[in-house]
C-alpha cells in the first residue's frame, strides 16, 4: 500500500485520484503506522519549502520519514515534496531540507515569466526504470518558481525553460523526486505512476 502524507501543503486528493487510474492501492494518511507500513511513500506539495518543512516538524513526521528511507521504502516527492527532498531551501528564509538528494533549492534565474507555468518536454539525461513507459520529448505539466541545483549523478531527466535547465526528475537509490505534476500530465503522467507502481511492486 501507498501512503500519500497529508501535511497541509498539497492537494493530496488530485494524488489519490491519480494513483487510482493507475491501480495504485493508495491512502492518505499522516498516521506513523501507516506510514512505517508502506511500500511506498507520495510526499505531495504546493507552496513553499519553509512551510513544508514546518508541517513536517508540527505533525512529527521527519523521524518517520528517515527511518523509511533508510530501510529502503520508495519515496516520491511531487513538485515541493520533490523540492524537500534536497538539503536546502531558500524560499521566506533559508531552510533545512530532507538531505537525501544533494543540492539547494533557490528562485528560477531567467528573464521569462515566473511562475513557470505549463507545459514542457521531458529530455533524458540517463536510463531509469521510471522512464520505461514514456518517449523522450513528451510533455507535463510544470507550476514552480523555484528550482533545485543538482548533481549530475542524480539528474535522470529534464526541462528547459528559456536558457535555464531545470531538473524534471530526480533520484538516488529509493528516492525519486518529479518537479512536475504526475497527477495533472495526462497519460504521460499516468504511465510515470505506472512505471513507479512497477518499481515498488504495489
Amino acid at each position: 500500500m501507498v501512503v500519500i502524507i497529508d501535511y497541509n501543503v498539497g492537494n493530496v486528493k488530485s494524488v489519490l485520484n491519480a494513483c487510482k487510474r493507475v491501480k495504485i492501492d493508495a491512502i492518505i494518511s499522516r498516521k506513523k503506522e501507516d506510514i512505517e507500513n508502506a511500500t511506498g511513500i507520495i510526499l505531495p506539495g504546493v507552496g513553499s519549502f519553509f512551510i513544508a518543512m514546518e508541517n513536517l516538524k508540527k505533525f512529527e513526521l521527519l523521524d518517520t520519514l528517515n527511518s523509511c528511507k533508510n530501510k529502503g521504502t520508495q519515496i516520491l516527492g511531487i513538485c515541493l515534496g520533490m523540492q524537500i527532498l534536497f538539503e536546502k531551501g531558500y524560499e521566506i528564509q533559508e531552510t533545512e531540507g530532507l538531505g537525501y538528494l544533494k543540492g539547494k533549492v533557490r528562485l528560477i534565474k531567467t528573464k521569462e515569466k515566473l511562475p513557470h507555468m505549463g507545459w514542457n518536454q521531458l529530455l533524458f539525461n540517463q536510463k531509469h526504470p521510471i522512464l520505461n513507459n514514456i518517449n523522450e520529448k513528451e510533455d507535463v505539466y510544470f507550476v514552480h518558481s523555484y528550482m533545485a541545483d543538482f548533481n549530475d549523478k542524480e539528474l535522470i531527466c529534464y526541462t528547459e525553460y528559456g536558457n535555464v535547465k531545470i531538473p524534471a526528475l530526480v533520484g538516488k537509490d529509493n528516492v525519486l523526486g518529479c518537479q512536475f505534476h504526475p497527477e495533472k500530465s495526462g497519460s504521460v503522467g499516468e504511465n510515470i505512476l505506472k512505471a513507479w507502481k512497477e518499481i515498488i511492486k504495489c
